[in-house]
């Protein structure tokens, strides 16, 4: 039986919502565990809500924890918008040719870890719909010390997961090393992951899919952390990872479509810029 737009609208926006609920129980267990073996008092997710600024258009959630124990910085947005994009936005954007009205549905998450030895983690899925409708999504790795295991585990999850669901991992691995590479750098952003957008056609498929994904990170980074959770690090490790951040923050605001999307519909800006890390240098 096929399941009309309104009702995948429900069923996916309702996902990322209890996605977005797993990750903060998640992330606020690892920031608890680490406090209580060191002795020191955690800190804790702090809830923001807001809406567009005609309430009719949705708006979101987001969950923040800053200058934790274990976490510099972990954000996790959900939102739920629609309404109508500018003139010269919506010719980006498929199926908008006769008609600029959209909905969007989605989860993103960026964790800036304390410790340099642990990587930054990007994730993020959505569900997109105007005359047509989209899943889209993936996620990144971006550690300021290259480990060779790191990056074996990482992309060997990955290629299980887009084989677990017919879906094409070398083709999702070059489009990922193609969108993260800070091109006035010349260089990659990290060691990749996923990346894939379009996804029409079998929603049901896609979306066991696009849960599938959400389910890989929880595992991908809990394991990544856990690995290296308790790794000794010092200021030089710490500087290093800042002028890598420096180079996070570059990207997500001179490449990062999401970061595009947020400021061409209404976004809430706090939620927009989550992603950026709490302190970086340059060079």
């Amino acid at each position: 039986m096929k399941i009309d737009i309104e009702t995948q609208k429900k069923i996916a926006s309702d996902w990322f919502i209890y996605l977005q609920e797993k990750i903060c129980e998640e992330f606020q267990n690892l920031e608890k565990e680490y406090s209580k073996r060191k002795k020191i008092r955690p800190k804790y997710f702090k809830k923001n809500e807001w809406k567009k600024s005609n309430i009719n258009d949705g708006g979101g959630m987001y969950y923040i924890l800053t200058n934790g124990q274990l976490f510099d910085k972990v954000g996790v947005n959900q939102s739920t918008v629609q309404g109508q994009f500018s003139k010269n936005f919506h010719s980006n954007i498929p199926g908008t040719k006769k008609n600029n009205y959209y909905w969007a549905s989605g989860i993103s998450v960026v964790a800036h870890m304390k410790n340099p030895k642990i990587p930054a983690m990007h994730f993020n899925t959505r569900f997109v719909v105007t005359s047509k409708s989209w899943f889209g999504g993936g996620m990144d790795v971006t550690p300021s010390f290259l480990d060779q295991n790191e990056e074996k585990l990482l992309h060997k999850k990955l290629n299980i997961l887009c084989k677990n669901n017919k879906k094409n991992y070398i083709s999702f691995k070059k489009w990922c090393d193609k969108y993260f590479f800070i091109q006035h750098l010349n260089e990659p952003r990290g060691i990749g992951g996923i990346f894939f957008d379009y996804l029409y056609k079998d929603w049901e498929k896609n979306f066991k899919f696009i849960r599938d994904v959400g389910i890989c990170f929880l595992e991908v980074s809990s394991d990544i952390i856990k690995n290296k959770i308790f790794s000794d690090w010092n200021k030089k490790h710490k500087n290093s990872q800042l002028i890598k951040r420096g180079k996070y923050v570059e990207f997500n605001l001179l490449y990062d479509r999401g970061t595009k999307f947020g400021l061409n519909t209404g976004g809430n800006l706090d939620a927009i810029f989550m992603s950026l890390p709490p302190e970086a240098k340059w060079k």
